[in-house]
């Protein structure tokens, strides 16, 4: 299995592949390389619908340059904890950040959502995370305040009384009824409409329909996420 960095060919090669629909796996498989580094080629560089071989190439080229202008400042910070390759981790988070904004999160509170999740804490204080994504403190209170409107991040003082935002293991499940409650909540103005624009209208039809449908997802989102956490704890 070849290694080093992809070359430009291999790029040409990807972007064909998600034209056509493939898999990352069957991709991967073509030009044999690992499916992680597809992976991270594609959410790194504008995800499967909007990945350029020219436009990839050319920004990997610009990123190898920016670190090698701060290898001298990189050599100087401390090690990663458990033996962590530093470049590597830096790679990954970026990736993770861009699969977040991918899925319709805005840019900061993706960049605060990966940096919480990927501590071995799962806990950060603003100013570390001022220090951590080198933002303004305004930038890192409004991310806050939406990724807790979701349920992804929760509060608490710690012994110094600090404000630390927490990442768990319950952060998805709170996000799943979060968002089914949102759901539920488009349901039942559907059906007000409905009474609104006169039943038996093509107007009054479409709103029911679209209130059955949010229905049947808010409902199986709920039940699921509540299944899924019984399950996990009673392995765990």
């Amino acid at each position: 299995m070849p290694g080093g960095r992809l070359t430009q060919q291999e790029r040409q090669q990807i972007a064909l592949g998600l034209a056509d629909g493939l898999a990352y796996a069957e991709i991967a498989r073509r030009v044999d390389r690992p499916t992680s580094t597809i992976t991270r080629e594609v959410m790194r560089n504008g995800g499967p619908t909007a990945y350029r071989a020219d436009l990839a190439h050319r920004a990997t080229e610009r990123r190898a340059h920016r670190r090698r202008q701060t290898a001298p400042r990189a050599a100087e910070a401390p090690p990663q904890a458990h033996g962590r390759d530093a470049e590597a981790v830096r790679e990954y988070e970026e990736v993770f950040t861009t699969v977040l904004m991918a899925s319709g999160m805005t840019t900061m509170p993706a960049r605060v959502m990966a940096s919480l999740t990927l501590t071995d804490s799962g806990s950060l204080t603003a100013s570390e995370l001022v220090q951590r994504l080198q933002v303004s403190p305004a930038s890192i209170s409004k991310a806050v305040a939406f990724l807790d409107s979701q349920g992804l991040v929760r509060r608490e003082r710690d012994e110094r009384r600090r404000e630390r935002y927490i990442v768990d293991d319950d952060i998805w499940y709170r996000s799943m009824m979060a968002s089914a409650r949102s759901i539920a909540q488009l349901v039942e103005i559907a059906r007000e409409g409905v009474g609104v624009l006169g039943p038996g209208t093509p107007v009054a039809a479409r709103l029911e329909n679209i209130a059955r449908f949010l229905d049947f997802v808010s409902e199986s989102t709920a039940r699921a996420a509540e299944q899924a956490r019984e399950i996990l704890r009673t392995k765990a």
